[in-house]
């Protein structure tokens, strides 16, 4: 029996009782639906804590600090950072150096009219800034000489000493603040910082030194790299140790560095390049300890309302064989014919059970279908029923969480699986047709 024979006669038998097919069917997109939705939410739910941690700060950073604060025999040195450079998956290595001195101002204008006060300024390898992950908004980063780079919201942090006290500053808090709380449409400060020559003013026990600087450029505001990146200064690690041999010596050119950065390839290597520099002796923070826990309850989740949706889909399948199990029993005659006229036993077999996988087929299909709709209008309801969210409850975007999350592997695997639903459960039926010997099955009514 040719292949389309074979297609004709099960769309036939289909069709032949149509009310039972459908109920059939209807059985396969409610379990269809059952598993795509649910495992839908666990990866809606999984997302939103993906953006969570990203707002949280870097996933891919680990900061190394010497035991002791370094006055120990583990230290944080060059040797280490050369050693750190070489581990397998780290793509990016910079020391950090704070300024730590009795106060520090930044004064720009015309009689240093106006005033920054309590800046954070950090010296780092520049050249790793990009690999890093600092996200530079405006200009370039520093490149020593007096360069650096400003924090994206240093310029609200400058008062006008003219002004009277209470109304002196720019509050860029007042207006629209968006869902990842930074503030929106901001007002006008008093200056650029990249435009207006700027003067670094540091005080010690020893007296107050001057320092003029440039600004280069406008890192992005990341609290997971340091407050600099908001309202601070960062500058090469050798134009920072000039700076501390005048103020404080060159003695403390020798001290160790605070911290050291290191920026790993992707996530997933994270946990093995942190247990290598906890080997080495120091001591590392990252996000890896919030994530991982915060991925193993996803997952659970995930499995759990899976199993849930699956369960459903096995009810169908006993549906489906059932089904398959009545129809032979109708159709005892005709398969006596079919063997009566030569017909191979392995295509009585893969007659039945291409009815069966069929009815898996149309079930998921529709199924999927079905479950992208109810996947849509979930979002919209958690987003806001309007026709403009539609775009971000398909697509999502910054800012936009999704409950349900669809991606094409699930309605994939989702159709997949009730065609092998299908199969299997017309595995047993198709067996029975084939067990019926030929003379029997022709005396049937």
């Amino acid at each position: 029996m040719q292949k389309k024979d074979l297609l004709r006669i099960c769309l036939q038998n289909l069709m032949r009782r149509r009310s039972r097919t459908f109920l059939t069917v209807l059985g396969v997109l409610i379990g269809c639906c059952s598993i795509v939705i649910m495992v839908s939410l666990g990866i809606g739910m999984k997302e939103s804590q993906d953006k969570l941690l990203a707002e949280m700060g870097d996933l891919t950073i680990i900061t190394v600090s010497a035991p002791q604060r370094g006055k120990g025999k583990v230290k944080l040195d060059e040797p280490l950072v050369k050693r750190l450079r070489n581990l397998e998956g780290v793509v990016g290595v910079s020391p950090k150096q704070s300024l730590e001195v009795d106060s520090i101002r930044i004064l720009a204008g015309a009689s240093k009219r106006y005033i920054a006060e309590w800046s954070s300024v950090v010296g780092m390898d520049t050249g790793e800034i990009g690999r890093l992950g600092y996200q530079i908004v405006a200009g370039a980063p520093a490149k020593g000489d007096g360069q650096v780079v400003a924090g994206e919201f240093l310029a609200y942090s400058f008062k006008d000493t003219l002004r009277p006290e209470g109304r002196n500053m720019i509050d860029r808090w007042t207006g629209e603040i968006d869902s990842s709380g930074r503030p929106v449409d901001l007002p006008p400060p008093y200056l650029d910082p990249m435009k207006s020559p700027l003067v670094l003013e540091v005080t010690t026990q020893a007296g107050t030194f001057s320092f003029p600087i440039t600004v280069s450029g406008v890192v992005k505001e990341d609290y997971s790299k340091g407050y600099e990146t908001s309202e601070g200064l960062i500058m090469s690690l050798s134009d920072l140790r000039k700076l501390l041999d005048k103020v404080q010596g060159a003695a403390k050119k020798k001290l160790p560095y605070d911290s050291v950065l290191v920026k790993v390839a992707s996530i997933d290597r994270v946990a093995d390049v942190e247990q290598q520099i906890k080997t080495m002796g120091y001591a590392t923070e990252s996000m890896e300890s919030i994530r991982k826990p915060m991925e193993k309850e996803a997952r659970q989740k995930q499995m759990m309302l899976g199993g849930l949706g699956a369960i459903s889909l096995f009810v169908a399948a006993l549906g489906i064989t059932n089904t398959m199990i009545m129809s032979i029993s109708e159709r005892t005659r005709e398969i006596g014919i079919m063997k009566a006229l030569g017909c191979y036993v392995t295509d009585v077999r893969v007659m039945f059970l291409a009815e069966a996988g069929a009815i898996g087929l149309i079930g998921g299909v529709i199924g999927c279908v079905v479950s992208s709709v109810a996947s849509v209008v979930i979002n919209l309801v958690s987003i806001g029923l309007s026709p403009e969210n539609l775009p971000a409850a398909l697509l999502g975007g910054e800012g936009v969480n999704r409950v349900s999350v669809i991606p094409p592997w699930l309605l994939l695997f989702a159709i997949l699986f009730s065609v092998l639903i299908g199969l299997g459960s017309g595995y047993y039926p198709a067996n029975k047709a084939v067990g019926i010997p030929a003379l029997e099955a022709i005396k049937s009514e």
